[in-house]
């Protein structure tokens, strides 16, 4: 892509600002809602846009480590449910724990980081 287009995530951040320092001040009620809502959605696109690829990659990572083979997360997030249902990995195992702390993180860290620090 050329570098003359900016980046979804700088063009994001653009239209956050306006609304956030020159529309809301001037609104209320069902309006000023409305806007903060829409508001905190752009953030969470422009979250997922910066975080997300890495986020798989590294869940694809735990997962392979897991399950001792590669394959794509959402086919080995599948295996992985079925092993644990069939009791093939223990709901306290180490490395299970670990990845679904980091799943969960991650997940925070998209929708909404402020939950992290809490």
């Amino acid at each position: 892509m050329p570098q003359s287009i900016p980046k979804a995530a700088v063009l994001l951040e653009a239209a956050v600002k306006y609304l956030e320092t020159e529309l809301m001040p001037t609104l209320d009620g069902y309006h000023r809602f409305q806007t903060r809502v829409t508001v905190n959605v752009l953030n969470t696109v422009r979250r997922e846009l910066e975080l997300r690829g890495a986020q798989a990659e590294a869940e694809r990572s735990r997962l392979a480590a897991i399950l001792g083979h590669e394959g794509d997360v959402e086919t080995l997030s599948i295996e992985l449910a079925e092993r644990i249902r069939a009791g093939a990995i223990a709901i306290d195992d180490p490395a299970l724990r670990a990845h679904v702390r980091q799943s969960l993180a991650d997940a925070l860290a998209i929708n909404n980081p402020k939950w992290l620090t809490r």
